[in-house]
C-alpha cells in the first residue's frame, strides 16, 4: 500500500468543427498555407468587433447536454490577458465566472477487470484558440502561423475524481467516443483538434485536503497522458518521501526521454487579469433554444449499449465494444439490417475485420467490405454454403477485390461440399488408404480421427463440411469395425 493517494483532474480542449472561426468569418480548414486564413478580427487589429458564431454555441450546448451539465442561462465572455507570440491580440476571449455549463458527469463503463466509475464535470466553457508556433530545426528563430487563432474551442474541465493514470486514460477514451457520436469535432489529436492538460497531486493516504498540484501541459495522445501521469506520480512520491516539497508548476512531457520537464511556474486566475469583454454583450439563453438543441442529441453510447443487448442479444462486452466507436456501431447495425445474424456479425467485426484494420492501420470503412457484403458472408456460413475456414479465405479475397462474397464463391469455386454421397465415397477412400490411422482409432486412440478428417478435407480441397465429414467418417469406421 502506498503512503500517498494520487488525485488527477483533466482539462480537455476540443476544437469545434465549424466552417468559420468563433468570432469572425475566416475559414477553419486544416493544412492551409500559413497565415492564409486570417482577418483584422482574429488578428485583433484596432477598431474591429467580434461576433459570436451561432453554430459554435449550438455545438458547445450539445456537448454540455450530453455530459449532463447544468446550462448557464446568462452568458458573458471575458478577456484573459497574457502575452505570447501566438496570441496576436495579447488576450484570449474566454469565459470566466459565467461559463456555458457546469456540474455535469461522465459515466465511464467497466473495462475487462476494472469497475465502472463516474467523473464529475466541473465546467465546460467556450473560448478561442491561439495561433501555432513553428520551430524549424537548425533555425534560431521561430515562426508563427495565425490560421488557428480564433478557431472555436470548448474547454471541458473535470473534477479531481481520478486516482490512477489508467482511470484518466479510460475517462479520455469515453469522452472522445461521446464527442464522436455528437459529430461536433473530428477529435483528431494529430491535428490538435483534441488536446489535454492533466493536473496531478499527491496527498497522504486517508487525507481530505488536496496536495500541491502540478499541471502537465499539451499532451497530444492518450498514451502520453497515461505515461506522463505515471512518471509524475513517481517523481512526486520520491520528493515527498525524502522530506521535500512539490512546487506548483506547469510541466511538459518529453516522450523520448520519458520524463516531465519544467515549463514555468503555475499561474493563478488573478495572473490573467480577467475582465468582461466589452465588445461582446452578455446574453440570455432561452429554455426553448436549449430544448431545441437537446432534441438533436443522438443515441449516446450507454443507451446504444443497452439497446444492442436487448435488441440483438449481445453480451455486455460485445455491445460495449461495438458501441464504443460510432463507426463500428453504425457498421454493425447496417450489416444486421442487411440480414447478418447479430452474434456472428459481431464476432466477425471484432475478430477478423478489426485485426485487418490494425494490420493495415486503417478504419473499418477503408477495408473494401461494405456492411451488406459482411452480411452476405455471415449468411453463407450460416447456410453452410462455405465453412468457417473457407469464409476467412473468402474475406481476404473480398478485402483485396472489393467484390461481394456470393459471386466470389462461384468464381473461385469455394462452395462447401455437403452432399452425403460424395463425402461417403471420399471417406471410404480415406479409410482404405490409411490403415495405420484406422487401426489406431479402432484400438481406442480417438485422436486418430482428426488425421483422417484432415485427409478427407485434403481430398475435397478443403471444401467438405467439417462437421458432416466427421460424422460420416465415424460411421464408415464403425461399419468396418
Amino acid at each position: 500500500m502506498s503512503a500517498f493517494e494520487t488525485v488527477i483532474g483533466l482539462e480537455v480542449h476540443l476544437q469545434l468543427a465549424t466552417r468559420t472561426k468563433i468570432f469572425c468569418g475566416c475559414p477553419t480548414l486544416f493544412g492551409s498555407s500559413p497565415n492564409s486564413q486570417t482577418c483584422p478580427v482574429c488578428l485583433g487589429l484596432p477598431g474591429v468587433l467580434p461576433v459570436l458564431n451561432r453554430r459554435t454555441l449550438e455545438s458547445g450546448l450539445k456537448v454540455a447536454l450530453a455530459l449532463n451539465c447544468r446550462i448557464q442561462p446568462a452568458l458573458k465572455f471575458h478577456r484573459k490577458n497574457y502575452f505570447y507570440p501566438d496570441l496576436p491580440k495579447g488576450f484570449q476571449i474566454s469565459q470566466y465566472d459565467l461559463p456555458l455549463s457546469f456540474e455535469g458527469v461522465l459515466e465511464v463503463p467497466a473495462a475487462a477487470e476494472a469497475p465502472a466509475f463516474a467523473v464529475r464535470i466541473h465546467r465546460a466553457h467556450l473560448e478561442e484558440d491561439a495561433g501555432k508556433l513553428v520551430h524549424k530545426e537548425g533555425s534560431r528563430a521561430s515562426l508563427v502561423d495565425y490560421n488557428r487563432a480564433g478557431i472555436p474551442l470548448l474547454e471541458i474541465v473535470t473534477e479531481p475524481d481520478m486516482r490512477t493514470p489508467e482511470e484518466a486514460y479510460r475517462c479520455l477514451q469515453t469522452l472522445k467516443h461521446t464527442l464522436q457520436y455528437l459529430d461536433v469535432s473530428d477529435c483528431d489529436m494529430e491535428k490538435g483538434s483534441l488536446r489535454c492538460d492533466a493536473n496531478i497531486s499527491l496527498r497522504p493516504a486517508g487525507a481530505k485536503e488536496l496536495g500541491v498540484k502540478t499541471e502537465i501541459k499539451n499532451l497530444n495522445s492518450f498514451k502520453h497522458v497515461r505515461n506522463a501521469l505515471a512518471y509524475e506520480i513517481r517523481r512526486q512520491q520520491e520528493a515527498l518521501s525524502s522530506g521535500g516539497k512539490v512546487i506548483q508548476e506547469t510541466r511538459l512531457w518529453d516522450d523520448v526521454k520519458g520524463v516531465t520537464l519544467l515549463m514555468r511556474s503555475k499561474e493563478f486566475a488573478h495572473d490573467y487579469r480577467y475582465f468582461p469583454e466589452p465588445d461582446l454583450v452578455p446574453f440570455v439563453l432561452q429554455s426553448e433554444e436549449i430544448q431545441a438543441v437537446r432534441r438533436t442529441l443522438p443515441e449516446l453510447p450507454p443507451a446504444r449499449t443497452r439497446r444492442f443487448m436487448e435488441q440483438y442479444g449481445l453480451s455486455s462486452y460485445d455491445a460495449g465494444r461495438l458501441t464504443s466507436e460510432k463507426q463500428l456501431a453504425d457498421y454493425f447495425e447496417s450489416a444486421v439490417q442487411a440480414g447478418g445474424v447479430p452474434k456472428a456479425t459481431a464476432n466477425w467485426i471484432q475478430g477478423d475485420l478489426l485485426a485487418a484494420c490494425r494490420e493495415r492501420n486503417v478504419e473499418i470503412l477503408d477495408l473494401k467490405v461494405p456492411a451488406a457484403h459482411l452480411a452476405q458472408l455471415v449468411l453463407l456460413v450460416e447456410h453452410q454454403t462455405v465453412s468457417s475456414r473457407m469464409a476467412k479465405d473468402l474475406l481476404k479475397a473480398m478485402m483485396k477485390t472489393g467484390e461481394a462474397p456470393e459471386p466470389l464463391v462461384k468464381r473461385l469455386g469455394m462452395s462447401q461440399v455437403t452432399d452425403s454421397g460424395t463425402l461417403q465415397a471420399a471417406a471410404q477412400t480415406v479409410v482404405q488408404g490409411n490403415p495405420k490411422a484406422v487401426s489406431d482409432y479402432r484400438a481406442g486412440k480417438r485422436q486418430a480421427i482428426k488425421f483422417l478428417v484432415g485427409q478427407l478435407m485434403a481430398r475435397t480441397k478443403g471444401q467438405a463440411n467439417p462437421e458432416l465429414a466427421h460424422r460420416i467418417l465415424e460411421s464408415v469406421l464403425k461399419e468396418g469395425a
